[in-house]
């Protein structure tokens, strides 16, 4: 199944100082991910904005992700290598990070999972936001999420991180569903069943790293715990939420 890496940090970090280049190897290599690669980083001094490079195919054999490993410079990122289950089939379209515009900033999203449910829920969603351009569950979902985002995200009376884990945890229900998502400042990891987080604060810079599985030898990588949202900014959380009470928490895998 599809895998997530994220980081968030005080000031940009050489894609050749993280586990960028190791997580390459992941689709299609090390792991059954070889139906397609993305990378999405913000640049430094482009304001909340995205850069985004993506292929249909193995990203172990790409020679453009293997020269971003060793160019790319940023303090945001969300990867993701894909096995495609949810259409099986490799087009650029159904190549994650997917990227929209939203309440005047630049998201992107990538998701681990098979939420099959959700594609009849969003055509029939009244208030949708966005039609995907893709056939995916995952882009389906990312709309979803979107349709509530555009309603809450600048009311200063709502909550839209608790908004974002309830409509999160509903579409859980629905199948697998760990994801990143990041509007060019905050990176949100909702982790359902399959996602791990290494935090590193107080050194030079502060770095936070999400990762479907642990990408070094590492002992300070952490399982989310089921159902659980994490917000970080400039490498540190900002905030983080329960979405399942224990009783109906899956297992990790």
């Amino acid at each position: 199944m599809c895998e997530l890496f994220g980081l968030s940090a005080t000031q940009p970090i050489a894609a050749r100082d993280s586990p960028l280049g190791q997580f390459r190897l992941r689709g299609g290599l090390l792991a059954d991910n070889p139906d397609g690669w993305g990378v999405a980083w913000r640049e430094a001094g482009a304001a909340d904005d995205f850069r985004i490079e993506k292929e249909p195919f193995a990203a172990s054999q790409s020679d453009r992700y293997a020269a971003l490993s060793e160019t790319l410079n940023s303090d945001l990122v969300v990867a993701h290598v894909r096995k495609a289950r949810y259409p099986p089939v490799n087009t650029l379209n159904n190549t994650h990070p997917f990227q929209r515009v939203c309440c005047e900033r630049n998201w992107v999203f990538a998701h681990n999972g098979l939420v099959p449910e959700i594609v009849d829920m969003e055509r029939d969603n009244e208030t949708r936001f966005c039609r995907p351009d893709g056939e995916t569950d995952s882009e389906f979902a990312f709309c979803h999420l979107l349709s509530h985002v555009v309603r809450h995200f600048h009311n200063p009376d709502a909550n839209w991180l608790a908004m974002l884990g309830e409509v999160s945890q509903m579409i859980a229900e629905r199948g697998k569903f760990n994801f990143l998502l990041s509007e060019g400042r905050h990176l949100i990891a909702y982790g359902h069943d399959r996602l791990h987080y290494l935090e590193a604060a107080g050194g030079p810079i502060d770095v936070a790293l999400i990762a479907t599985e642990p990408l070094s030898d590492h002992d300070g990588w952490t399982p989310f715990a089921p159902g659980e949202l994490r917000i970080y900014r400039s490498g540190s959380l900002v905030q983080q939420m329960q979405t399942q009470s224990p009783e109906h928490t899956p297992p990790l895998r």
